[in-house]
C-alpha cells in the first residue's frame, strides 16, 4: 500500500485525504516510480475545484503531474528506463488518469525525464515545468527573438521566474508585472528589467511609455479575465498576447473589438503542446539542461512541505504569498 492523496468532492484545499491505496503494476509503456517530490501546481488546485480545462470524471479523484523520484519498476515492453533510474515526471497526462501526489504512483515512460545524480529531487520536482512553459511559448510557438520586450504578469511564480530567466537567456527585455511593489526587489534579483504593480501602476501607459510609445512584442497573462484588454493596450502592432494561466477565474474576452481592432494576436497555450509532442520535448529539455549547466536556470523553491501536509501546501499555494514553486516532500 502507498499513502495517496485523493478528494472525494470538489472544494477547497480541506477535500483532500491522505489515504492507503494499492499502487498496482505498471502495464505496457508504463513505469511504477517511487516519489520522493512533488511538485505542486495551480492546475492541481483548479483540478480540486472544478474549474480547470478538463472536468473531474470520477471520485475518488487523483491529484499532481509534476514529481521526481526512482523507478521501482516497467511495464511489459519498456526499454527506454530501469528500475532504480532516477527521474522526474513532467505534467503530460491527464489527472483523470494519473497522479503523483503519492509515496508510489504509476506514470506513462512518455513523462519521464532522466535525473542526473547532480539533481535532488526537490530540484526535479521543481524545475521541469516552469521552464518548459517558458520554452514552448517564447521559443517554439512566439519566436522571441532579442531585443523583444515581454511582459510576464503572475511574475513571482514559478512560470513567471523562469519566463524572466527565459527572456533574459533570449537577450530579450522582460518587464515584471505583480500585484503589489512588495515583491519588486526580488523580482529585480531575479533579472526582470521592470517591475509593474498591477494595484500601484498604469500598466499599460507604463510599458507604453518604456518602449518609446511602441508596446511590447509579447505579453504572457498568466490571470486572463477581463484585465486582458488592459494588457492588450500595451501590445505592439502585430503583437501577441499568450494566456497561458486562468487565476482570475472569470471569463475573458477578446480585447480586439474594444480596443478598435488593432493587429493583436491572442492565443491559448498549455504546456502539453510542448509535452505531449516527443519532438518538441527533446528539444524543450536540451533547452532546460542546457540553461542549468550554464546557471542560467535553476530551481527556484519558496517552501518545501512533507507530504502530510498537502492541504497546507495548498492553502499556501492559493494565499498567492509565494516566490517560486512549492514543493512537497515524501519521507519513506
Amino acid at each position: 500500500m502507498a499513502r495517496t492523496v485523493r478528494f472525494h468532492e470538489i472544494g477547497g484545499p480541506e477535500v483532500m485525504r491522505l489515504e492507503d491505496v494499492e499502487p498496482g503494476e505498471p502495464g505496457p509503456g508504463e513505469a511504477l516510480i517511487r516519489v520522493d517530490a512533488i511538485g505542486v501546481n495551480r492546475a492541481e488546485a483548479l483540478f480540486r475545484t472544478g474549474v480547470y480545462i478538463e472536468p473531474v470524471k470520477r471520485f475518488p479523484a487523483r491529484l499532481g503531474t509534476e514529481a521526481a523520484g526512482v523507478i521501482e519498476a516497467v511495464g511489459p515492453g519498456v526499454t527506454e528506463f530501469a528500475a532504480g533510474q532516477a527521474v522526474s515526471v513532467v505534467p503530460a497526462f491527464s489527472q483523470n488518469d494519473y497522479g503523483v501526489y503519492a509515496e508510489r504512483a504509476i506514470v506513462p515512460v512518455s513523462v519521464l525525464l532522466p535525473r542526473p545524480d547532480e539533481v535532488d529531487a526537490v530540484s526535479g520536482a521543481a524545475v521541469w515545468m516552469p521552464y518548459l512553459t517558458a520554452y514552448g511559448a517564447m521559443v517554439e510557438v512566439g519566436g522571441v527573438r532579442a531585443g523583444d520586450v515581454v511582459v510576464v504578469n503572475a511574475a513571482s511564480s514559478s512560470v513567471g521566474l523562469a519566463a524572466i530567466h527565459t527572456a533574459n537567456r533570449l537577450g530579450a527585455r522582460p518587464v515584471a508585472v505583480t500585484r503589489t511593489g512588495d515583491k519588486r526587489q526580488r523580482l529585480i534579483e531575479e533579472g526582470a528589467a521592470e517591475v509593474l504593480a498591477s494595484e500601484e501602476d498604469d500598466v499599460p501607459g507604463r510599458v507604453l511609455a518604456l518602449t518609446g510609445g511602441r508596446g511590447a512584442e509579447f505579453v504572457f497573462d498568466a490571470v486572463a479575465g477581463p484585465g486582458v484588454t488592459e494588457l492588450a493596450r500595451a501590445v505592439a502592432p502585430g503583437g501577441t498576447v499568450f494566456l497561458w494561466g486562468m487565476l482570475s477565474g472569470q471569463p475573458t474576452p477578446h480585447p480586439g473589438f474594444d480596443l478598435g481592432m488593432p493587429p493583436l494576436n491572442l492565443r491559448t497555450y498549455t504546456v502539453h503542446e510542448i509535452t505531449r509532442d516527443p519532438e518538441r520535448l527533446r528539444r524543450g529539455a536540451a533547452f532546460v539542461a542546457s540553461g542549468l549547466r550554464t546557471g542560467a536556470f535553476r530551481p527556484v523553491v519558496d517552501r518545501v512541505f512533507p507530504l502530510e501536509d498537502i492541504v497546507a501546501a495548498h492553502r499556501h499555494m492559493e494565499s498567492n504569498t509565494q516566490v517560486g514553486k512549492i514543493v512537497v516532500r515524501v519521507d519513506h
